[in-house]
């Protein structure tokens, strides 16, 4: 029983962090119609950069500030230069560009920070809570990250659902030449949408970070992988979507890992992701109506 419970909280703690990195995604899907494969790259270089405050003194709240402006920046700045050349036409071709951003920013960030490991301190005790001769895996590190994902998810469900910059970000995505006629920036809102994801993805990269401990250039890869699947589980265009099927996958892939082996998790997150494209290929929480020919 308590192998159970704590597999059962080890993987909400893991589909928490997938949730965070999926709702990046859905944040980009939804406001430019595409999938930016260089999310994780862009959160772990930002998550260096506030590693780097840290080591020089600086508390891990204002390395979280900095890494979220950070992530801002480079997101706005990423739009402009490199994708906003590339949007409107074939989609393989943004799907290109993000793939060799993804290997450049990596790159840059053995240039900038090595290769070796470094240690990353999380904010808070990850020491598991007592109860009675059980020892749970859940600390208070861990309730500050599902708290994180939960604010996440209910700002962007807001902002999409309630606000005029998520209707004209949404219209932008759909329809930029009728979005223009009605009085939409689209540009602004195509920027806005890849900075506030870069932030998300950021947030996701700081909190990954304080659950593994130590970091190198490579390792949101898996993180990459498992949020993808975490949101196509969930549904490329919803919030409340990304974060079940972040909170799904990870309570499966740990399932998995502590019943059957360490070596069959990506195994059974590619089934995972194969069932939901054959049964339900919008995901769980898709508002798009899929027609088959």
């Amino acid at each position: 029983m308590q192998q159970f419970v704590n597999l059962t909280l080890g993987g909400v703690i893991t589909g928490a962090v997938y949730a965070a990195f999926a709702l990046a995604l859905v944040l980009i899907w939804r406001s430019t119609r595409i999938v930016n494969f260089a999310q994780g790259a862009m959160g772990a270089i930002t998550t260096f950069i506030a590693l780097s405050l840290i080591e020089s003194g600086q508390s891990y709240w204002v390395g979280l500030v900095v890494a979220l402006l950070a992530g801002l920046v480079l997101g706005a700045v990423v739009e402009r230069l490199v994708i906003r050349p590339v949007e409107g036409g074939p989609e393989l071709n943004a799907v290109i560009v993000t793939l060799g951003l993804f290997i450049a920013i990596q790159a840059l960030i053995s240039v900038l920070f090595g290769v070796n490991q470094r240690a990353f301190v999380a904010p808070f005790s990850t020491i598991g809570f007592r109860v009675g001769d059980f020892s749970l895996a859940l600390s208070p590190n861990t309730l500050f990250t599902l708290g994180a994902v939960l604010l996440v998810m209910i700002g962007l469900t807001a902002l999409f659902r309630f606000t005029r910059v998520g209707l004209a970000m949404r219209a932008s995505a759909f329809g930029q030449e009728v979005a223009r006629l009605l009085g939409v920036r689209v540009g602004r809102m195509l920027t806005l949408g890849w900075a506030l994801a870069a932030v998300v993805g950021s947030l996701a990269g700081m909190l990954i970070a304080a659950e593994v401990t130590f970091v190198t250039p490579t390792y949101m890869d898996a993180l990459i992988v498992f949020g993808f699947v975490a949101a196509v589980l969930g549904g490329l265009d919803s919030p409340i979507g990304a974060v079940v099927g972040g909170l799904l996958l990870g309570l499966a892939l740990s399932y998995v890992r502590g019943y059957v082996g360490d070596e069959l998790v990506g195994l059974a997150a590619l089934v995972i992701l194969v069932v939901v494209l054959l049964v339900r290929p919008g995901g769980l929480f898709s508002t798009t109506q899929i027609r088959r020919a």
